[in-house]
């Protein structure tokens, strides 16, 4: 595991790309219990520990994720999500070329619960939420464009669900685009929030495995 900071109210890890942040049907060592057992072993504490699940990543994605170690640090951190005080950025790859350079995309989504997918819809919708996000297009490359992606609001596959409607579909995913099947190019690259405890502005990135498909066409 990727530690990129700990000190006695928070720790800050890179998630890997499929990995779960919490258990799951499929019984995939999550996150969140690697976490717990990390601190276990380093601390030496015996039975359950708490960690403080504040936000999530779609289990296809990886990226940067804060938990806190205490349930003061955990209030306090679900405040400023709650707030939108926490900045988000991802990179994705998408299919195509975007209608512009930079823009905003913002939508009302609904989330249908029993087949855990998402989609736009109208405003009046009793059950819709705002979405919205910004981009830059950073470069294209074999018919495919990379994104820094700023995340204003945190729906149900947001980013995902928003692309596709543009018609630009995240590279690899199978759930809201027609392929290619593989990994989907989605990485959650910067976090940035307020120190529940000290107060300080904690800055944190890391970057996706360039190794894999798509991400070599943007080395």
């Amino acid at each position: 595991m990727n530690i990129l900071f700990e000190d006695n109210h928070i720790i800050v890890v890179e998630k890997k790309a499929d990995q779960p942040v919490m258990k799951d049907a499929s019984n995939d060592y999550d996150l969140l219990t690697q976490v717990k057992d990390y601190i276990k072993i380093k601390y030496d504490k015996p039975g359950n520990v708490y960690v403080g699940l504040v936000h999530r990543l779609d289990r296809p994605v990886g990226g940067v994720m804060v938990f806190a170690k205490t349930s003061k640090a955990a209030s306090r951190l679900s405040e400023e999500i709650r707030n939108n005080k926490i900045i988000k950025k991802y990179r994705a790859v998408v299919l195509g070329r975007m209608s512009s350079t930079a823009g905003i995309l913002e939508h009302w989504m609904y989330k249908d619960e029993g087949k855990k997918t998402s989609y736009i819809t109208d405003k009046r919708n009793s059950d819709a939420k705002y979405a919205k996000l910004s981009y830059t297009v950073l470069k294209t490359s074999g018919g495919y464009s990379l994104l820094d992606i700023d995340l204003h609001t945190g729906r149900h596959h947001q980013i995902r669900v928003q692309l596709s409607n543009t018609g630009n579909p995240i590279y690899g995913d199978m759930k809201y685009g027609n392929g290619p099947k593989g990994h989907i190019a989605l990485f959650a690259y910067y976090l940035e929030f307020t120190h529940p405890v000290t107060r300080e502005i904690m800055k944190f990135s890391c970057e996706p495995d360039y190794s894999i498909p798509p991400w070599p066409l943007f080395r």
